[in-house]
């Protein structure tokens, strides 16, 4: 599925501007967005999602315009069939997990919720292995088992792209493998494109098949990588400071 997106977008906060300048496109089914955090990966997902207007631009997912500005193109979020999980997760506190999950489905929740939409919620709570905690709070969760509740409520709605932001942050270096894993094993069963944010080499060299480098607003690179390719492995090799340092690598790599 051709993913396009070109967009413009100026932020200011506490007296500062953040000016964003991107232009990419690809066909990969595994998409990452990789930089050091300010560097405005997060305002493109959230442009895509639709939760953000650009200021100028386009982006068209799989041959559909959501966003185009010279024609005045602006697909509220609702409509554009994507699943976004935030970095925090965003689930709510005081829903359980079952019902975090009946909240993602497109339906008068709860109270148009009929037994299709049950059956579906169960059929998501074994996938995701979250049967026995179906009446748990999130508060009363692990980290991982919060990312799962996040995963199966934005795909119980069968989206088109599934959008990660920073999935893994908030995991210990042992989980953040396990759930990588996890992670493959979802989007070969559900067969969707994803694109995820990251600032973690291990991340890239784990699930990226096309990596966007970002820098201050821009986008410096763009590579494809399968993950047991030679330059995952180095990318995986750097400790996640500067994207300058992956950016000489890459120079290094296309030029050697």
């Amino acid at each position: 599925m051709l993913i396009r997106v070109e967009i413009k977008k100026r932020v200011t906060a506490q007296g500062r501007m953040f000016s964003l300048e991107v232009d990419f496109a690809s066909e990969s089914e595994r998409l990452v967005l990789f930089g050091p955090s300010g560097s405005g990966k997060t305002i493109t997902l959230k442009a895509i999602a639709g939760l953000l207007r650009p200021d100028a631009g386009r982006i068209i997912i799989g041959g559909s315009i959501l966003f185009d500005l010279k024609q005045n193109i602006d697909i509220p979020a609702r409509h554009r069939n994507i699943g976004y999980v935030p970095q925090d997760y965003a689930l709510f506190p005081h829903l359980n997990v079952a019902d975090n999950l009946g909240f993602g489905l497109p339906k008068r929740w709860p109270w148009g919720l009929d037994q299709e939409d049950r059956r579906r919620i169960a059929e998501f709570l074994e996938i995701f292995e979250l049967t026995n905690l179906s009446a748990s709070l999130p508060r009363d969760l692990s980290g991982g088992q919060r990312q799962r509740v996040a995963l199966a409520r934005a795909l119980i709605r069968n989206p088109k792209l599934l959008l990660l932001d920073e999935p893994f942050s908030a995991l210990d270096a042992l989980l953040r493998a396990k759930m990588r894993q996890e992670l493959l094993k979802i989007q070969e069963h559900f067969s969707i494109p994803v694109i995820l944010i990251t600032h973690d080499p291990e991340d890239v060299a784990a699930l990226a098949r096309t990596v966007v480098v970002y820098e201050h607003g821009r986008v410096s690179k763009i590579m494809s990588a399968a993950p047991d390719d030679y330059l995952a492995r180095k990318v995986a090799s750097l400790p996640p400071l500067s994207v300058n340092l992956c950016s000489e690598l890459i120079d290094f790599e296309i030029q050697n």
